[in-house]
């Protein structure tokens, strides 16, 4: 058996087995190693049952005296035993005849579960047990781990599946590196599945840091590596040509900021060379990213070469269309816009002009990279908000012109430890500085039992002629209920105030009718636009200037930080209500303050890193983010200076172990180049 093989070759586990495992992460035997316990249980011992508190789980064991069906409320089997010291009483509501008859009296019972108190006295429901015709040998003395599991596959199974690979000798083949204490890497994964009775908590987690440390060194070096070999690539160099560039800036009607200037040079002196840019654009929410884009595409125009600008979202694909429109037409470039929603003629005729050439700049949503779209030239891929898309989805847009440059542009500030760590094969712009004129939005958090006093305020800055929106958050993950919240403050919204024009928006309608809800938002048509979550990214209403937040505290401070973004867009001065219920916890109250005292998005990544670590920064599930099969970025950020550190420094035959090691776990885009 080796690392690479499928977990099919493991006693016990055919397609189905297997389809289940994947649904974990876990495909080959190597998945199953790294697929490390969440806590571990004590069954070194059998406690007496005269010992044993209500909450506490333990392992024990006991001769069956009895054994009863139990009809109340519900059905239930139940097997009492004793152990000379006291009595216990299992009980199952879900069996089988087959386990009924295996509960005979004179049998001995071994189980492990949580001590309740039963109607009868103590008992144990659903415990782990076995039926035995001897008295139980003295158990394992290592700790039991438990393992994260999914449907169809328990973790007592996983547990046995590991119990196979550790069995037959199964290792990663990891380095042991100069600079790391001992345990070498296998040593620390063998550990963390089968520890000695007496492991500390401090054994285990340095034994999990350990290998946390191995796989954030790997990513980063592999990062590097694809660096250099991007550094050996050639395709299509865009040198200064026509000075459209200059002319654009004489007819923006705005000056740039001098963050825009040095953004703006950095991206084009990375076209003027022969080496494929990979750029990862930070900067705020209006801070002007838009404007470098168009700079970028003016140069690929001026040399026949076509721009393909991806967004998350039709409104904004749209919104880029619009603006770049404005921007570019006057200069002879042709933008078009290439979405899901587009009539089947309409959609011809503007495929045939990106095939064609004619259409320089084309902006679109993830229909841009449907194998119907074709590029006569495609020198640049412009992705916005990237870390909405899936890796493998920026590169099958890559894959449609010769290696071309690649700018990917974030209003989500990315904290500069995550940097280091998630994008070490990326040069970093940074637009750190907002447009001159506009007004700081004024940020209050108000307790929910003010809300008539917010109702009133929203109703009397729309009736003076402004926007407003109102956010609906809900704990639970369902759009169903987000729906129905903001469908009921919709509806108390219009009972407060007849005549307000109320719009509403959530995840429970259809594109078009969200879409046609925030265009008549966007067009002063609607005054208060109700929604969930879904506005965060992709609409421009420099009329809107109040914005409620309902739940601020279920929040993170990056997501807060996004939905304020969507007001003080204009010249007015702006106000965000981050309507919270009482009571608040400390990390909730601690959140609130930082929004309260701060717009930096910079500040607020990095007190988000802090508070929450990067699930809220950047989400460490995004489709477009590597996954790490053991280290945790909310937990583990504080090790990524020392990896880099580390990475800088080693030799290179343990540099090249380590990607050999782990590279099988990491996904195949990352090892693409």
């Amino acid at each position: 058996m080796k690392a690479d093989d499928p977990v099919t070759v493991l006693r016990g586990v055919g397609p189905a087995a297997a389809r289940s495992l994947a649904r974990l992460g876990i495909v080959s035997v190597g998945d199953l190693l790294l697929h490390l316990p969440m806590r571990y249980e004590d069954r070194t011992r059998y406690v007496p049952l005269n010992e044993v508190e209500v909450g506490q789980a333990c392992l024990v064991a006991g001769k069956l005296v009895r054994s009863d069906m139990a009809y109340g409320r519900r059905r239930s089997l139940t097997a009492t035993i004793s152990d000379g010291s006291g009595f216990l009483t299992m009980r199952l509501f879900h069996f089988s005849r087959q386990q009924a008859e295996a509960l005979r009296r004179g049998e001995w019972l071994r189980c492990f579960g949580e001590m309740r108190a039963g109607p009868a006295g103590r008992e144990m429901v659903h415990p782990e047990y076995r039926v035995l015709s001897a008295r139980p040998e003295a158990p394992e003395p290592a700790l039991t781990p438990v393992y994260p599991a999914t449907q169809g596959f328990a973790s007592t199974r996983i547990r046995a599946c590991v119990d196979q690979v550790l069995d037959a000798g199964v290792t990663l083949n990891g380095s042991v590196l100069p600079e790391e204490p001992v345990p070498a890497l296998d040593d620390a994964v063998v550990f963390l599945h089968r520890p000695p009775a007496d492991a500390s908590p401090e054994a285990l987690d340095a034994s999990r840091v350990r290998v946390a440390k191995d796989e954030l060194l790997a990513h980063h070096l592999l990062m590097r590596e694809r660096q250099k070999l991007r550094a050996r690539q050639r395709t299509t160099p865009l040198p200064k040509a026509q000075g459209l560039g200059r002319e654009l800036v004489r007819n923006l009607g705005f000056r740039l900021t001098g963050a825009q200037r040095r953004v703006v040079s950095e991206v084009l002196n990375d076209l003027d060379s022969p080496t494929p840019m990979i750029r990862l654009l930070q900067g705020d929410v209006g801070s002007g990213k838009t404007v470098v884009a168009a700079f970028a595409a003016i140069r690929a125009a001026e040399h026949g070469c076509q721009t393909a600008i991806m967004a998350p979202t039709e409104i904004l694909a749209e919104q880029h269309y619009e603006t770049l429109s404005g921007w570019l037409s006057p200069l002879g470039i042709e933008v078009g816009l290439i979405t899901g929603r587009l009539a089947a003629r309409e959609r011809h005729a503007r495929l045939s002009a990106v095939a064609r050439g004619e259409t320089l700049v084309a902006a679109g949503t993830h229909a841009l990279f449907q194998s119907s779209v074709e590029f006569a030239s495609l020198a640049l891929v412009i992705v916005d908000e990237q870390h909405r898309f899936g890796v493998h989805q920026r590169m099958m847009l890559r894959h449609k012109g010769h290696l071309p440059h690649q700018l990917v542009m974030t209003a989500t500030p990315i904290p500069r430890t995550l940097t280091m760590a998630l994008y070490a094969d990326m040069d970093v712009s940074v637009i750190d500085e907002l447009p001159p004129g506009r007004p700081p939005v004024q940020t209050s958090s108000v307790s929910s039992s003010r809300r008539p006093e917010v109702t009133a305020r929203v109703v009397s800055a729309c009736r003076a002629g402004r926007q407003a929106y109102w956010i609906c958050t809900l704990i639970e993950a369902s759009d169903a209920l987000e729906s129905q919240a903001a469908e009921n403050v919709a509806a108390e919204l219009r009972t407060e105030a007849p005549g307000l024009r109320v719009g509403l928006v959530h995840g429970r309608l259809s594109a078009a009718e969200r879409a046609q809800a925030m265009e008549g938002f966007k067009n002063g048509a609607i005054d208060v636009l109700v929604a969930t979550t879904v506005v965060e990214v992709g609409v421009d209403v420099p009329n809107a200037s109040l914005m409620v937040i309902e739940n601020p505290e279920r929040l993170g401070l990056a997501q807060l930080h996004q939905l304020r973004g969507r007001i003080g867009r204009g010249k007015r001065r702006s106000y965000c209500i981050l309507l919270f219920d009482p009571p608040l916890s400390d990390v909730a109250r601690a959140r609130l303050g930082i929004m309260r005292e701060t717009r930096d998005g910079f500040v607020i990544a990095e007190k988000d890193l802090e508070l929450r670590g990067p699930g809220d920064v950047l989400g460490t599930r995004q489709t477009g983010m590597q996954t790490f099969q053991v280290a945790d970025l909310a937990r583990d950020a504080p090790l990524i200076p020392a990896v880099v550190e580390m990475g800088a420094r080693i030799a290179d035959p343990v540099r090249r172990k380590v990607i050999a090691t782990w590279s099988p776990f990491f996904d195949d885009s990352y090892t693409e180049v």
